[in-house]
């Protein structure tokens, strides 16, 4: 008779063989570590976009028979990148107006070829203040052109466009610049009706009429004060701004562009902090 561990016998040494397999396969579970949760996948960065390069303005001739463009810019003004992005966006928009009203012609054309008119000046150009004035107009039929005032203050330092928003943050602020400016135009009209000699129905009836226009234009609003230029110091400080008013918004399309300086005296006490340091005291 044979013993337990008696391995001679064949069914017996398959059940060693069996029972030594599932011991091995028990340790080496026992000794194989858990699976790990798969590690999150980190998403490629995305290839940084490479910075807008600023447009390099240059003066502008087109002529069709459909319409006509001259654009000037002065040189210098390429040396402030973002101030050359600010004015090709105001020109961009200004060309877009011009093209919409061609394109409306479909096949025709208008009997006499629309027209999109821009000069830039720098009016101004310090370490600190630059400054420039966009003067023209765009004609779309009629019996003539809209007028096309703008003012553009850029603060080189800072890199931004110093707006009259920013500049005078407060209501009480553009109410006493309202309020100046008003009375600035008034007297000016008074002056000129009394200069022309009108008989006093006719002057009566041009008072009344420009006050209203003078008194809707001037409403204290940093919107009816956007266009403005400094006038400065010797040390480059600002003395004043001359807010810039195109025609119908102060007056008649004969009284044409109209502007009124009003002082760092007045201003000062309504301008933000941080650009106090700019004006003369």
């Amino acid at each position: 008779m044979s013993s337990p561990l008696d391995t001679r016998n064949p069914i017996r040494r398959i059940g060693v063989v069996l029972m030594a397999t599932l011991a091995l396969s028990a340790c080496q579970r026992e000794s194989t570590p858990p699976p790990t949760a798969a590690e999150p996948q980190v998403p490629a960065a995305a290839p940084a976009e490479a910075p807008v390069a600023p447009p390099e303005l240059k003066d502008v001739i087109e002529s069709t028979d459909r319409y006509v463009v001259g654009i000037s810019y002065p040189a210098t003004v390429n040396r402030h990148p973002g101030l050359a992005r600010t004015l090709a966006a105001y020109t961009d928009a200004q060309r877009a107006e011009l093209m919409e009203a061609v394109e409306a012609f479909g096949n025709d054309k208008p009997s006499a070829p629309y027209e999109l008119s821009l000069a830039f000046e720098q009016v101004v150009d310090t370490p600190n203040i630059v400054a420039v004035a966009a003067d023209g107009s765009r004609y779309t039929g009629g019996a003539h052109g809209q007028p096309l005032i703008a003012r553009f203050v850029w603060l080189p330092k800072q890199d931004a466009r110093l707006t009259a928003a920013a500049l005078v943050p407060d209501a009480k602020g553009w109410q006493a610049i309202s309020d100046y400016v008003r009375e600035q135009l008034h007297t000016a009209v008074v002056t000129r009706a009394d200069e022309d000699e009108l008989a006093p129905t006719d002057r009566a009836a041009l008072i009344k009429s420009t006050f209203r226009m003078i008194d809707e234009g001037t409403e204290p609003d940093a919107a009816n004060f956007s266009e403005f230029i400094p006038v400065l110091d010797a040390a480059g400080r600002i003395t004043a701004l001359r807010f810039v008013f195109p025609p119908y918004q102060v007056g008649p399309y004969a009284d044409g562009t109209q502007t009124v300086d009003v002082s760092s005296a007045l201003l000062l006490p309504h301008v933000a902090p941080a650009y106090a340091e700019l004006f003369a005291r």
